[in-house]
Order: C-alpha cells, then sequence, then structure tokens
C-alpha cells in the first residue's frame, strides 16, 4: 500500500515540476497581455491655472480649475483587421483629451488612435495612427510601460510636439504603498500644432498660422509613478505651458500670449481608483509569472521527498525480522 501511495506521490511531483515551466515560459508570454476591449476614464486638473480667454478680450487670465478627462476605448474590431496582417496580438486605443474650462465650456479636445503590441506594448503602424486626425509613427512607449518595467530610460511618445525622447529613470518611490519606478521627461519649448477643435465657433486652426502668422508653442514636465510588474502608471503629473507667439500675440510683452500654464495632477478620487485597479492587476501578473511556478515547484519537490520517505519506510517494514511465538 505503501509502494502504491509512494509512486502516485511521484507522479505528482513529475507533473508539479513539469508544469512549473511550462507555466512561466510558455503561458505566461501568451497570456499576459493587454485585453482588447479596455474602457478607462481618468480626470486631471490644474488648479489655480493661466487660461487665455479667447472671448474676452484674448488675454490669459487667472483661473481656479481647468479640468482635463480623458477616455481610453479599446476598437476590438480594428484590432482584428490589424492582427490579420500583423500576425500578432494587437490592441487599438481611441483616446480622447477633452480639456473643459472654467465655466464648464470645451477648451479643446484632442483625438488619438493608439495601436501597439498587446505584449511588449512596443507601436505598431499601421493606417489609423493619429494624433488629432493627423498622421504619426510612433516610436518608443504610450500611455503604458512594458510588463516588467526595467530600471532604465525608455523612449516616450509626447502627442502635442508627435515626437519621442527619452523618458529618465529617476529611482525607485513608495507611493500609497506600492513600489513604483519614478520617470521624469522634460519636452522643451516646441512649435507645435494648433488643436483642430477650438472654443472659437466658424474659425479654422489650419489656417490661423497662414492668416495672421500666430504659432503655438509648449513645453512640459512630466512625471510617471510606474508600477514595474504591470507597466502601469499609477500617478502623473505635468507642468504644462502653451503660448501663442507673433500674429495676434504681437502686442503682448515680447510678442508672446500664455494660452495655458498650470500644475496638473490626477484628482483624489481617480488616483485612488487607479491605484487599486493596478494592485488588482498586479497579483494576477504574479500570479501567472511567479506565484503559480514557484507553488507548483515547491510542492513538487515537497512530494517527491514524501515520495522518497514513504517507500524509505516501507524497505525498512520489510526488512525488519518477524518476532515468532
Amino acid at each position: 500500500m505503501r509502494r502504491r501511495a509512494s509512486l502516485v506521490l511521484l507522479a505528482l511531483a513529475v507533473f508539479c515540476a513539469a508544469l512549473a515551466p511550462l507555466l512561466r515560459w510558455y503561458a505566461y508570454p501568451r497570456l499576459a497581455k493587454i485585453p482588447p476591449n479596455q474602457y478607462q476614464a481618468v480626470v486631471l486638473e490644474a488648479k489655480d491655472a493661466t487660461l487665455l480667454d479667447y472671448t474676452g478680450g484674448m488675454q490669459p487670465r487667472k483661473v481656479d480649475k481647468v479640468t482635463i478627462v480623458q477616455t481610453l476605448k479599446g476598437d476590438v474590431e480594428a484590432s482584428r483587421e490589424i492582427e490579420a496582417d500583423a500576425g500578432k496580438d494587437v490592441v487599438v486605443w481611441d483616446t480622447l483629451t477633452y480639456i473643459i474650462g472654467p465655466d464648464g465650456k470645451m477648451v479643446s479636445r484632442i483625438p488619438e488612435r493608439y495601436i501597439f503590441d498587446a505584449h511588449t506594448q512596443d507601436p505598431v503602424h499601421a493606417t489609423g495612427e493619429t494624433v488629432d486626425g493627423d498622421p504619426v509613427k510612433r516610436e518608443g512607449i504610450e500611455f503604458k510601460w512594458p510588463f516588467f518595467t526595467e530600471p532604465r530610460d525608455y523612449l516616450y511618445f509626447d502627442a502635442q510636439t508627435r515626437t519621442s525622447s527619452p523618458i529618465h529613470y529617476v529611482g525607485p518611490r513608495t507611493y500609497r504603498g506600492m513600489d513604483v519606478y519614478y520617470f521624469e521627461q522634460t519636452v522643451p519649448w516646441t512649435k507645435v500644432p494648433m488643436p483642430k477643435k477650438m472654443p472659437i465657433e466658424g474659425i479654422d486652426p489650419a489656417t490661423i498660422e497662414q492668416t495672421t502668422g500666430t504659432t503655438l508653442w509648449y513645453t512640459a514636465e512630466v512625471r510617471f509613478w510606474v508600477d514595474p510588474v504591470t507597466g502601469a502608471p499609477v500617478n502623473a503629473e505635468q507642468d504644462i505651458r502653451q503660448e501663442m507667439r507673433g500674429g495676434i500675440a504681437a502686442g503682448a510683452p515680447e510678442g508672446r500670449l500664455t494660452a495655458f500654464a498650470g500644475h496638473v495632477t490626477m484628482r483624489e478620487d481617480y488616483a485612488e481608483h487607479t491605484r487599486a485597479l493596478v494592485a488588482a492587476n498586479r497579483t494576477k501578473i504574479l500570479a501567472l509569472h511567479t506565484y503559480a511556478p514557484a507553488g507548483l515547484a515547491l510542492g513538487g519537490l515537497a512530494l517527491f521527498a514524501a515520495a522518497l520517505w514513504l517507500e524509505a519506510r516501507g524497505r525498512r517494514v520489510q526488512a525488519s525480522p518477524v518476532s515468532g511465538p
């Protein structure tokens, strides 16, 4: 009976030992990916900001708050179409950055279509890759870092300038009890396209520069706190400045008008929701990548030791002399 039990334990030990590396190096690379149907919304705020008053004399004014609503929606059908040509799992995100002034009216809205590899987060270049309707060819990451982010610099795409530049790894940090990586990027003053949708009806922003000589310039200091397991930012802050130069700004000091200046942060309720969401996904990734393979390996060793112990005990019983009457 003991011999049969030891054989069963040995078979289970072999099964666990074989399943552990299979789960880690075969299942994990295939199962760990961004779902194509993801939907997410986040609200950011810039308090005590400076905003150009388009309807009140085109002068910059201090305002209590500017609200930025960012939505992200996966396009499943577009993902399937691109996957057929790309030969790999692809995610298509349609995002919208909607900026609202203190009066509740729209300041601008900028849509994006972001196409990337579901496993590595590397950009996938396909028809429809755009920012505010303009075709782009992204290099590097945007919105999300890869799974198991490394403590190093990455190339990060800035939607305002339509260019990529390094975002620098600064060091480890703790954010709301989570161990995260902290990144910083400074975007120097750069001439950028004007948003196609602006608060003044009947004006085509594309013609403003041509007819008045007015140009829009942008600079930003960007900071991200990134969970290294999921690669998802748990917090983000930006110091943004936008200026109109020349043309209608010619009469302003130094020929510049501040279109926007503010410190943008995540609203508190969305910050906590984002942290909780990332923490839940972190547990799932670790279970697939680390906990389950390690548990199976340790379980296999324990079962193997138990099988050897039963076998040795059975042999000792068989070898012991039988006492007579």
